[in-house]
């Protein structure tokens, strides 16, 4: 098996009350996190008081080299 620099993503575990900043994108801004569910995240503007829910779109992501590929 060969090695390559791999970029993982993986789903960010929101936890209700926290509250986050998106720094780009159409959702960007600052939240909180107002409920949760497998497939949806409900956050809060802190200034419009506005509510939305989503499908889960946050990832963290980490960047590894010499990581066996394909997997």
């Amino acid at each position: 098996m060969t090695t390559a620099t791999v970029t993982f993503f993986t789903p960010y575990p929101f936890k209700v009350g926290q509250k986050i900043r998106i720094t780009a994108g159409p959702r960007r801004g600052d939240w909180e996190v107002m409920a949760l569910d497998e497939q949806k995240v409900t956050l809060r503007c802190p200034v419009s008081q506005r509510l939305v829910t989503w499908d889960h779109f946050l990832h963290l992501s980490e960047t590894i080299d010499n990581c066996p590929w394909p997997a």
